[in-house]
């Protein structure tokens, strides 16, 4: 499994972790929070990041809002700034920036 990490440190202890894991020394369930642990944090979407990944995807505003499971009038919000996304949106948000639209549909 790939993973983008915090660091350098964190990459090389993941990466042994996930040997372990493989070769059986460390279950499913410890390997989870080497996982987590090691992940960075997912950014934080202001209006114009949200914006900006919409116009780069090509999306109307009631499109994102469909792939988010949102309604439009949140999109439109965020996108001026009255709110901000948090949980899981901005994890979505996330995903749609670093793996594509595909990722998620």
């Amino acid at each position: 499994m790939t993973t983008k990490t915090k660091s350098r440190i964190l990459e090389a202890v993941h990466e042994s972790a996930s040997d372990l894991h493989r070769l059986g020394f460390i279950d499913k369930r410890k390997m989870q929070k080497y996982d987590a642990l090691c992940l960075e944090p997912v950014q934080d979407y202001d209006a114009t990041k949200v914006k900006a990944l919409r116009e780069r995807l090509h999306l109307s505003q009631a499109a994102l809002a469909s792939v988010l499971n949102t309604s439009t009038s949140t999109v439109r919000k965020w996108e001026v700034g009255d709110k901000r996304p948090s949980g899981p949106s901005q994890k979505l948000l996330d995903i749609l920036e670093r793996k594509g639209l595909e990722a998620v549909l």
